[in-house]
């Protein structure tokens, strides 16, 4: 098991656990806590994140701004490939598409699924993020190209 996946199973089983295990991973990449993200499940190739819809985070529409989604599709693809990737193998984001489908009037929730990836052969790993609104709405949709490689020994 991966050493996040285990951080977060240890942290978890506390109360408040899932707010801190959050917190701690977002605090590594500071720019992450302007939108405040919740780990609300993770596992080997999968996540799921969630923010709230605060003044912070609008635009002028009073909707959540795109690139506060940008940061959440940004930190689910991330910690996702963290806490799948083997131990040998390091990734960094190349590229970002996004779409922008609809105005984000609610609490958004990002999902990343990177299905069943042959880990020790790829080179570029697509991580497909869909941001939903709180009625199950696609506002937002990110292709993440994230490089793979080997760490340096």
């Amino acid at each position: 098991m991966n050493y996040i996946l285990k951080l977060h199973k240890k942290i978890t089983a506390y109360p408040f656990g899932n707010f801190l295990f959050s917190y701690a991973v977002a605090r590594k990449a500071p720019y992450f806590l302007s939108i405040k993200p919740r780990i609300e499940e993770i596992r080997s190739n999968y996540i799921k994140v969630s923010m709230k819809k605060r003044r912070k985070v609008h635009n002028h529409l009073e909707t959540v701004h795109a690139i506060a989604m940008c940061n959440l599709c940004e930190f689910a693809g991330g910690i996702c490939m963290e806490a799948s990737i083997p131990r040998h193998r390091r990734w960094i984001p190349v590229g970002m598409q996004v779409k922008y489908l609809r105005k984000a009037k609610t609490d958004l929730t990002a999902i990343c699924d990177l299905g069943e990836p042959n880990w020790d052969k790829i080179d570029l790993q697509i991580c497909d993020v869909k941001v939903k609104d709180a009625q199950g709405e696609v506002v937002m949709s990110a292709l993440i190209e994230m490089k793979v490689s080997d760490k340096k020994k």
